[in-house]
């Protein structure tokens, strides 16, 4: 098994609850291949405890064997869920893809609220439920709808690790080749451990591979959430694809509008898209954009999808990903800078602490990154580029920069700009003239 990396906040808060003194029922969900696993494991592995995988089937007979091999005294217990786990009464038990269990009997939700209400609550029994199911673990174990709702101690939506955490995984990697490695993997766990340097080669020994991952892991993540996955696919592509209005999913999608709109709004549900409005706006504004929420969905429906025939025939070339990684890299290197960002406000290291930061746009002008406090009444303009710039072409960028900045107003408000690029020429020059100004080597700085 892989050393476990990161994730102190959520084991500390999982361990927590494992040392209380009284019963919790604790739910833990997420996308597939996020670690939830092996998060739970990694908490649990000092205390003797009943871990099952549940399956689509004949699960309270698998579940009983499982737990008897652990708690032999499990064997005398009634057969049922209400009898199982009043024999495993102040234990702690982890029951993973729980949805698999609400597949199986939809019954086992009032089954399992039974056994808490009347048997576990007044216990130290820790009942740890996992799943993968985004939108089963919300609508079935989550929502106010649902039989255990009010019984659950603490719930937790278990994210992809910051791409900074990746130079634990490859400390000998440069930070290029992190970003590089962080645009197909995002920071889920069993992507980040499938990758070995140099990265390129692994990639093309990969997509060649007849078994590799690549081939069907969309599919896989998909039928997690949706029984029929066509029409989220061509959605998915579109997106990825750099449609991201309505108007231009449904152009690309050749569905309606009306069509659209309830498949987007399962997508985001689930986490598998994000909408973003200007960062000035409303949440509830019509001028939402709507982007993939994870690099390795985007980058496989940007180079894999597009060209899986060719690489099941073994005629792509790792070399057309190569060519096109830089202009790709643009939309990923938003997101590491963001997070550069948000490290920079935790550690106050900018000129004012930021409540809110995102894109920008209107009409036909952007700007990359706008970080906000409203109460304060100031503001940061930054441009983000995946590109090598000289003196020269970043004081162009920052001149334009402000211009922008100046469209969005109010004019009265403190206005900081300021650029993060993956080289600048020049860049001590430019810091003493009062710009904001970052690279890669600046990265280095963040722990």
């Amino acid at each position: 098994m892989n050393r476990f990396v990161n994730r102190e906040v959520e084991l500390r808060a999982i361990k927590e609850k494992l040392m209380s003194g009284k019963f919790e029922l604790i739910v833990i969900y997420g996308r597939r291949r996020v670690g939830k696993t092996r998060l739970v494991l990694e908490a649990v592995k000092d205390f003797p405890h009943v871990y099952y995988l549940a399956v689509e089937g004949d699960n309270l007979r698998h579940f009983r064997e499982t737990a008897e091999r652990v708690f032999p005294e499990v064997r005398y217990a009634r057969e049922d869920w209400e009898g199982l786990l009043h024999a495993l009464k102040g234990k702690i038990i982890i029951i993973d893809e729980f949805p698999n269990l609400i597949k199986e009997d939809p019954k086992v939700l009032s089954l399992f609220q039974r056994a808490v209400d009347l048997d576990l609550s007044g216990s130290k029994t820790k009942l740890i439920l996992l799943g993968s199911s985004v939108s089963m673990m919300t609508e079935k174990v989550l929502s106010y709808k649902s039989p255990l709702y009010g019984r659950r101690t603490g719930s937790m939506k278990l994210k992809p690790m910051e791409f900074f955490t990746l130079r634990e995984f490859f400390p000998r990697a440069s930070l290029e080749e992190l970003v590089e490695i962080y645009a197909l993997t995002d920071g889920i766990p069993f992507y980040i451990t499938q990758v070995e340097l140099p990265f390129w080669e692994w990639l093309e020994k990969e997509l060649l591979n007849p078994v590799s991952f690549f081939r069907e892991e969309v599919d896989f993540l998909l039928r997690y959430e949706f029984t029929e996955i066509r029409t989220y696919k061509r959605i998915l592509e579109a997106i990825a694809l750099g449609k991201t209005t309505p108007k231009e999913i449904k152009d690309f999608t050749g569905m309606k509008h009306s069509d659209i709109t309830p498949y987007l709004r399962n997508l985001i549900e689930t986490g598998l898209v994000v909408r973003e409005v200007p960062v000035t706006e409303k949440p509830s504004s019509k001028r939402g954009r709507y982007y993939v929420a994870d690099n390795f969905l985007a980058f496989w429906f940007h180079f894999v999808y597009p060209n899986l025939s060719r690489i099941e025939e073994g005629t792509f070339e790792v070399s057309e990903i190569k060519e096109d990684y830089p202009h790709y890299l643009g939309w990923v290197f938003e997101k590491v800078a963001r997070q550069f960002l948000v490290g920079l406000n935790r550690r106050g290291e900018l000129p004012f602490k930021f409540t809110k930061i995102g894109r920008w746009w209107h009409k036909n002008e952007e700007i990359d990154l706008v970080a906000l406090n409203e109460q304060e009444k100031k503001a940061l303009f930054i441009e983000v580029k995946w590109k090598e710039l000289n003196e020269r072409e970043v004081r162009g960028i920052l001149k334009d920069l402000e211009r922008k900045a100046e469209l969005i107003g109010p004019h009265n408000w403190e206005k900081n700009h300021g650029i993060v690029a993956k080289k600048v020429a020049g860049k001590e020059r430019l810091k003493e003239e009062g710009w904001l100004v970052w690279d890669l080597k600046d990265f280095e700085s963040l722990p």
